[in-house]
């Protein structure tokens, strides 16, 4: 798969760190450095904008670094990124640690894996098959 890609920023663009990885790592491309306060979310920006082939969609994840040493996490996990959207992309962060977080421009922030998508059409019905699992939602299939 091959996406275009704007860099509107003064970072590299964004890349595989190993041969198996998923993800790329984002940057934050930001005029000055930001500190996010515990429980406080910001949007961040990259410099980056896609032109991603229809049928995919690019996933926003959290960087697994950021959110066990520091609880920065991406706040609406996994965002995502519609092949139709070309705006900047930006990164939703939020700290739910008890500790004054800051950002500066060029951290890495978080990750995007790109995914095949299919829309699904929808078939108006007045009841759906029966399973053994019924209505049950929430932990209903066990306590693990």
């Amino acid at each position: 798969m091959k996406v275009k890609i704007i860099n509107k920023s003064n970072n590299e663009l964004p890349a595989y760190e190993t041969s198996a990885s998923a993800g790329l790592d984002l940057r934050a491309f930001i005029p000055e450095s930001i500190t996010l306060l515990p429980l406080e979310r910001k949007l961040i920006k990259t410099g980056l904008f896609l032109e991603i082939p229809e049928g995919y969609e690019a996933q926003v994840r959290p960087r697994s670094g950021l959110a066990l040493k520091n609880g920065i996490t991406v706040l609406n996990s996994p965002g995502t990124i519609d092949a139709d959207y070309r705006g900047e992309i930006g990164v939703i962060l939020v700290n739910i640690s008890q500790d004054n977080f800051e950002i500066n421009s060029g951290d890495r922030i978080a990750q995007m894996v790109f995914a095949k998508v299919k829309q699904a059409k929808w078939i108006l019905a007045e009841e759906l098959s029966e399973t053994e699992r019924g209505e049950g939602g929430f932990g209903s299939t066990g306590k693990n």
